[in-house]
């Protein structure tokens, strides 16, 4: 366990924070993610990732590409490359912890479906409701990166391997 690092989660419901390696570490609140440009998800069938159990159907989700959000904090190009090293962590209210690259988000058809969801079957959604919810629209099962209560991205460049 020494290898672990906990990220705490900000102490407001309804807002999360881009922190680590931006050039302009920022918070949203839920009504501030309205200001940017929105995308629709196609609604879907949430299922367990290892029973392949069904949850529930989800409506089709309405927000904000993770990457729109990441490009408005910036990235640091000190060393040239740099930016693409970087590792996304992305932390629930309870702890739960999903990733992405760099590569995956900005690089494949996968970050155009990446969300950080404030409305659902054209419902706004509050805390209550598990808002802020990060979703992967693109993933095969979209339960292992579905983050209700999304308290924090945090930035990371993974060192070069010598």
């Amino acid at each position: 366990m020494d290898n672990v690092n906990v990220i705490a989660a900000p102490a407001v419901d309804g807002a999360f924070v881009l922190s680590g390696r931006f050039q302009r570490p920022l918070s949203f609140r839920l009504e501030q993610l309205r200001r940017f440009e929105s995308v629709m998800a196609t609604p879907f069938d949430l299922r367990c990732y290892t029973t392949n159990r069904f949850i529930r159907t989800v409506d089709a989700y309405r927000g904000v590409r993770l990457t729109t959000l990441i490009t408005e904090a910036g990235l640091p190009n000190d060393v040239p490359g740099e930016f693409k090293r970087t590792v996304f962590v992305a932390v629930g209210g309870d702890g739960y912890i999903v990733t992405f690259s760099w590569h995956e988000l900005f690089n494949t058809p996968v970050g155009e479906n990446v969300l950080v969801a404030y409305e659902c079957g054209g419902r706004m959604l509050d805390a209550q409701d598990g808002a802020p919810i990060l979703f992967s629209g693109s993933d095969i099962l979209p339960a292992p990166r579905h983050v209700k209560r999304l308290a924090r991205i945090e930035a990371r460049v993974l060192a070069p391997l010598a």
